[in-house]
């Protein structure tokens, strides 16, 4: 792992409308979900981001891939300041930073085979030899060649989310976001799919943030974990130290509303 950051996020803030409560003249009033949130992220690091419903996991994570404009504050990826990049000036490094879904059914388009959904970003960005890459990826997440003419209603949960990892790491990224990507499926699925990540992670250099409300997921496959409460980071660091020695009030209260299983005997 490089010490050279990937992601440098510093005083981040991003509000939405408050449509709830829109007053009859005049714009809404602005609900803020992230509070002046500063992070760095290395090359390389698996980071594990977690909180309650309400913290802006999902909203940071989406900022972070410039899916949500920030109101202010800076996000530099790998260097270059992408905060308030236009579309077009994004196009070109939309390949470097990916994203998996919660919903693999939803995320996949019922009408397109598996080849096509993979082959989607790939067609976007005018890569070359875009057969050859679908292949290469059906081969990285263990799934057969044969599966390109499938359509995702011919595939279990696990297998549709083998696509969607799939479609991610086609473009060759050097990010990845994966949001609370194994919360829908079973034990046996969820730990193939986290071998999966480490096995991707490890073969192709991969740097990874993942967003989940499952901490013996985070435990077992995050080397850093940033926990957030109320837009705002409460603690940052090494997992392992994290869960052995909490800082936070919050981190601790966190901890002990969900007992944690024995690892190896889930997940092994």
């Amino acid at each position: 792992m490089s010490d050279t950051p990937i992601y440098d996020i510093e005083n981040l803030h991003l509000s939405f409308p408050d449509l709830a409560h829109k007053p009859l003249l005049g714009p809404a009033l602005r609900v803020e979900i992230l509070k002046g949130i500063s992070l760095s992220i290395a090359k390389g690091d698996v980071v594990g981001i977690v909180g309650g419903s309400g913290s802006g996991k999902s909203t940071l994570g989406r900022a972070m891939i410039r899916l949500l404009e920030p109101d202010s504050g800076a996000i530099r990826f790998d260097g270059q300041d992408i905060t308030h990049l236009d579309e077009d000036a994004l196009r070109p490094l939309r390949r470097r930073f990916q994203m998996i879904f919660q919903d693999p059914m939803s995320s996949l388009n019922p009408r397109r085979t598996v080849g096509a959904i993979i082959a989607g970003p790939l067609r976007l960005q005018g890569v070359d030899r875009v057969s050859a890459r679908v292949d290469q990826a059906l081969d990285h997440v263990g799934l057969p060649r044969a599966f390109r003419t499938r359509y995702p209603h011919e595939l279990s949960g696990g297998q549709r989310q083998r696509v969607g990892i799939a479609r991610a790491i086609a473009t060759e990224p050097d990010f990845i976001l994966a949001d609370e990507i194994v919360s829908g499926l079973d034990v046996s699925s969820q730990a193939q799919v986290l071998n999966l990540l480490e096995q991707l992670v490890q073969e192709l250099g991969l740097t990874l943030a993942f967003i989940s409300h499952d901490l013996s997921v985070i435990r077992r496959l995050c080397r850093h974990t940033l926990v957030l409460y109320r837009g705002e980071v409460v603690e940052y660091r090494e997992t392992q130290a994290l869960f052995d020695a909490p800082q936070a009030a919050y981190t601790r209260e966190l901890l002990d509303a969900i007992p944690l299983p024995d690892l190896e005997q889930v997940w092994d």
